[in-house]
């Protein structure tokens, strides 16, 4: 009997998208093992972002436990609140307490944005302005021109459960509009929105790669895990698996 391939997953226990993207997309024989850190949809600003990733090493060493072939950090803000080289600690940590191979939201989005050799981009998130402002700051910081950042106004008043409760057409429809026909790639940033699902529309609305939370992540882990086989209709970024940088 073969092995399964497993993936860990911690994510803000308010959450309840990113764990659900995973298996919507994960192949057969690979299954998803998911660790919550503490937030509540109340919770707002850096400091409820400190008191949620201070379970970051707890988290690891659980997963660790399962013998997870690869571990993903999901949650973006969480990964980029306190600007650029956060993200890097945060994985060299969760390695050094799982020891396997780590994923972190911010860093995996970077890395798909270079993938497909974007430098100018659009983004459209559900958050509130302090998010939004810290974002725009750490991808300016990591060499991206970013042409506008717009915010979902329900899902940015919601709150943190509440962004997983916005139907992906909504999504569509705001995100298209978001998108700049100037820009190289669209980003839909946050773990909790549902924009994996809105990806392949909005890929053939703009033309554009279109890069989202999850699917970065998801990217970025199964490549950690050895995931090589492509994976269709949610947007060129799964459909490159296996494929060498762009």
């Amino acid at each position: 009997m073969a092995i399964r391939t497993r993936i860990g997953v911690m994510i803000p226990s308010t959450n309840t998208t990113c764990e659900a993207d995973f298996q919507l997309v994960a192949p057969q024989d690979v299954t998803i093992h998911g660790h919550r850190l503490w937030l509540t949809n109340e919770s707002a600003g850096g400091e409820s972002m400190d008191r949620m990733n201070d379970d970051i090493k707890a988290a690891a060493r659980y997963l660790g436990t399962a013998s997870v072939d690869a571990v993903a950090y999901g949650c973006t803000t969480g990964s980029f609140y306190k600007g650029p080289g956060w993200d890097k600690e945060m994985i060299e940590l969760i390695e050094s307490e799982s020891g396997a191979p780590a994923a972190a939201t911010s860093d995996s989005v970077v890395a798909a944005l270079r993938f497909f050799g974007a430098k100018r981009i659009s983004i459209a998130s559900p958050y509130p302005q302090w998010n939004n402002e810290r974002l725009q700051v750490y991808m300016e910081a990591q060499g991206f021109e970013v042409l506008n950042v717009e915010a979902e106004p329900w899902a940015s008043q919601a709150g943190n459960q509440g962004i997983n409760d916005q139907d992906p057409e909504v999504i569509i429809e705001f995100a298209s509009k978001a998108w700049r026909p100037d820009a190289d790639a669209l980003l839909c940033s946050c773990t909790a929105w549902r924009s994996l699902e809105a990806v392949h529309e909005l890929e053939r609305r703009t033309g554009k790669p279109v890069v989202t939370s999850n699917q970065a992540t998801i990217w970025a882990t199964f490549r950690n895990a050895g995931i090589t086989q492509p994976i269709h209709g949610y947007g060129r970024l799964l459909e490159s698996l296996g494929s060498v940088a762009a």
